[in-house]
């Protein structure tokens, strides 16, 4: 069995997931990146409250200093200050004036503010000539990030959870719904619906669920061919017994007469023995139809068994004429003499039987590659193209007409095909150009390679 049903999940998880991590981790950084920018107007709110803390320092008036301060710390409920610094070369190389002028105390208002402090950020807003700055500690309403802790849960929790029921739900019905169908048919099945197939309707995929639909049709098929031959085997051997049942009842109300007893009783031997051989068919067939029994295996010589059996055809009908034309020897492997031969035996007998005394039916043997084929042709009536098939059928016959006279209950040739069936070989028949039926039996020289 494949795994494709396996792998198709893996493919279907393993890029669903690491694809949705990937996705999620890139918006997760980008929201958190947005969220912890300051926004325009607090940007420049604090470069111009850096702007007028200049302007007063500039001015020298410390007590306007002091009193704008001041002012500032109560309106925001926080802290301000504006400071001075230098640089002091203690050891080492001298620092560049690169890093000198852009060193700042606090944060720039152009950097990230970080979203997982649980204390506000302190504010460097330089001034234009270097070494003095405006400190502020970011006023609460200005930090950004406010929406963070619940973006974060929507972003980690929520959205997954959705997603992720989403990638199930599929999954489920990819599933459940081939399985669904299944489930309807063998409900239909168990109705008694012998008809119904599953296959067709879970559509183009391949895996092993397609697998247990297919199983599943050959199985309904398997058992509703069985089921049905197994009813019109009921129904045909019934009819088959009321024939012989009925002159049974005719001889046994003769033997009450006292001028007719021994005919009488002959006549209830003759159609007790038919009885017996009708039954003892029917179980056969029934036995063949519906086991599929493992035949024991052996090597035999097809030469040997047609002379046996043509051997007894010639006893049996003494005045019809047959021509029998066999090879040396014809050796089969893995095989069974009773099967084979019950088989030709109801094709000859069946040859016999409907070829006039005065014409001959020919069996002849020959190989060709790795089979051999056994043909019997009669010079009887025939049978319609169309019902070249059916005689293969139990109690098929062609001639309805004659069933009251005949010794025959229609099962020799269908008795005689799965008989063949079970050996590995095939049973064919067509009608001769000429007229009368022609059989023909294939069989493999080794069973076991076909």
């Amino acid at each position: 069995m494949n795994k494709r049903l396996f792998w198709k999940l893996c493919l279907i998880i393993a890029t669903g997931v690491v694809g949705f991590f990937y996705l999620m981790n890139i918006v997760t950084e980008r929201a958190e990146e947005g969220m912890s920018m300051l926004a325009p107007e607090h940007r420049a709110q604090l470069n111009a409250w850096g702007a007028h803390a200049e302007q007063l320092y500039n001015s020298g008036n410390q007590q306007a200093v002091e009193q704008w301060l001041a002012k500032l710390k109560q309106q925001e409920n926080t802290w301000a200050a504006i400071v001075e610094y230098q640089f002091t070369q203690v050891a080492g190389d001298p620092l560049e004036e690169v890093y000198s002028e852009r060193f700042y105390l606090g944060r720039s208002v152009d950097w990230k503010i970080h979203l997982y402090f649980n204390y506000n950020p302190v504010m460097d807003i330089p001034f234009s000539q270097g070494q003095t700055s405006f400190l502020i500690k970011l006023p609460t309403r200005m930090r950004p990030g406010s929406f963070w802790p619940s973006t974060r849960i929507l972003l980690e929790i929520i959205i997954p959870m959705l997603l992720l029921s989403i990638l199930s739900w599929i999954l489920y019905h990819h599933i459940a719904n081939p399985l669904k169908q299944l489930e309807k048919a063998t409900r239909e099945f168990s109705k008694g619906n012998f008809q119904v197939r599953v296959r067709h309707s879970i559509g183009k995929r391949n895996d092993e669920i397609a697998q247990l639909a297919e199983t599943f049709d050959r199985m309904a098929l398997r058992i509703g061919d069985l089921i049905n031959s197994q009813r019109q085997l009921i129904s045909d051997l019934s009819h088959e017994l009321r024939t012989p049942l009925t002159r049974l009842d005719i001889a046994v109300l003769g033997l009450q007469d006292q001028h007719n007893q021994l005919e009488n009783l002959q006549r209830v031997e003759r159609e007790s023995r038919q009885i017996r051989k009708l039954v003892d068919d029917t179980l056969t067939l029934a036995w063949l139809e519906n086991e599929q029994p493992k035949l024991q295996k052996e090597s035999l010589d097809l030469v040997d068994l047609i002379d046996v059996i043509v051997e007894d055809a010639k006893f049996e009908f003494p005045h019809n004429k047959l021509t029998v034309t066999l090879p040396n020897s014809a050796k089969i492997a893995n095989s069974h003499h009773r099967a084979i031969g019950q088989a030709l035996e109801n094709v000859l007998r069946n040859a016999l039987r409907y070829t006039p005394i005065e014409l001959t039916v020919e069996l002849s043997l020959r190989q060709h590659n790795d089979y051999f084929t056994i043909s019997v042709s009669d010079q009887g009536p025939g049978v319609p193209e169309n019902m070249l098939q059916a005689i293969f059928q139990p109690f098929f016959r062609v001639d309805k007409a004659r069933i009251a006279d005949s010794a025959s209950f229609g099962l020799g040739l269908a008795l005689a095909r799965r008989q063949i069936h079970a050996v590995g070989g095939t049973i064919e028949a067509s009608n001769k150009p000429t007229g009368g039926l022609l059989i023909n039996i294939q069989l493999p020289q080794n069973a076991r390679a076909c």
